[in-house]
């Protein structure tokens, strides 16, 4: 995966952003925080995974997928925050995982580097939530295209007064 491109991307999104709603000097960190954890909320809400109590199946495939690059966008986006940068590769580990367990280790990422925004911390969340994309059975092209599309999908609602 190109990732330097993913974070350009990112960054000409979030640069527009601030620039339309006035917050080029905020320190938004704490927020995309949050926004990132929701998302994974509603991420973990569509896969259904840890409702033992329910028979009803998990959302479609795509509808996972596109809940699962909203959280991208807030990864990438507190990377740039704190100009840290992800170089790894997508093939973490392939190894049977527990969906839940691996949501668990992304939520657990995401408080580590809130509480301490390192390169390492960083990497550990990247790496955290990259393995929940291939327990959730989504390769990597799937991952960048569907970040492509909802990065369009973002800017144009922008342009709509979002």
């Amino acid at each position: 995966m190109n990732w330097n491109e993913l974070f350009q991307m990112q960054q000409r999104l979030d640069q527009r952003i601030q620039a339309e709603h006035g917050l080029e000097d905020a320190d938004l960190f704490s927020k995309k925080v949050l926004a990132l954890l929701v998302e994974l909320g509603e991420l973990a809400n569509e896969t259904r995974c840890f409702k033992f109590w329910s028979l009803k199946p998990a959302k479609e495939q795509q509808v996972i997928l596109e809940e699962y690059v909203d959280g991208l966008h807030f990864i990438l986006s507190l990377g740039l925050e704190k100009s840290l940068y992800y170089q790894g590769a997508l093939g973490v580990e392939n190894g049977p995982v527990d969906t839940t367990e691996q949501f668990q280790n992304v939520f657990s990422s995401v408080h580590l580097f809130q509480e301490s925004p390192t390169q390492a911390h960083y990497e550990q969340l990247f790496t955290a939530f990259l393995q929940l994309g291939i327990t959730l059975g989504f390769t990597e092209l799937e991952i960048q295209e569907a970040y492509y599309k909802k990065n369009e999908v973002n800017h144009q609602r922008q342009e709509e007064g979002y």
